[in-house]
């Protein structure tokens, strides 16, 4: 089952996302190993504390933490007992921008690439949760390189939507459920 979240900023995304993949495990049979693939570069004092935040949200969640930064085709997810593993990938939208802006990720023609490691994932994974940002519905301009960004992380959100089993976006901690069913 493949799922992807979207929502703005403080939505509940993040805690609905966590929970609803704990649901997936447990409705098939649960003990499953479960993986954070964790996205955001600690680059300041606030990504810090929003790192802090989500690993305190998780806590007790038998989740292992993953950190991805940039070449997630390359990740390597492992299975336990010949049963693959439960995986939340948060978030797409910290992905895309290290991706795209940092001398090790893949620059601006990275969408390809993401999508590539996304398939993968997917076929690695028992039950994959990706956490993405809503774009385009800020109303603010932006300069050129945030809005080339903005639109590569536009293409990737539209082509998880094509590829997923269930779309949901939280409003205000709600979910809405715009492709297949959330459990």
């Amino acid at each position: 089952m493949f799922t992807v979240v979207t929502g703005g900023s403080g939505s509940g995304k993040s805690e609905f996302s966590e929970n609803y993949l704990l649901r997936l495990d447990e409705q098939t049979g649960g003990n499953r190993e479960r993986f954070y693939i964790a996205t955001m570069f600690p680059y300041d004092e606030e990504s810090h504390r929003r790192i802090a935040r989500h690993r305190a949200m998780r806590r007790d969640k038998g989740f292992q933490t993953l950190e991805c930064y940039t070449g997630l085709k390359d990740l390597e997810i492992p299975e336990r007992n010949g049963r693959k593993p439960a995986v939340l990938l948060e978030c797409m939208s910290n992905l895309a921008a290290n991706e795209y802006y940092r001398e090790e990720g893949a620059g601006p023609d990275c969408a390809g690439e993401i999508i590539e490691g996304i398939r993968r994932l997917r076929a690695q994974s028992a039950h994959l949760v990706v956490v993405t940002n809503e774009v385009f519905s800020d109303g603010i301009f932006y300069d050129r390189s945030v809005e080339d960004y903005i639109r590569v992380l536009g293409q990737i959100n539209r082509q998880m939507a094509a590829l997923c089993d269930t779309f949901a976006e939280v409003v205000y901690t709600i979910p809405v459920c715009h492709k297949g069913e959330l459990i």
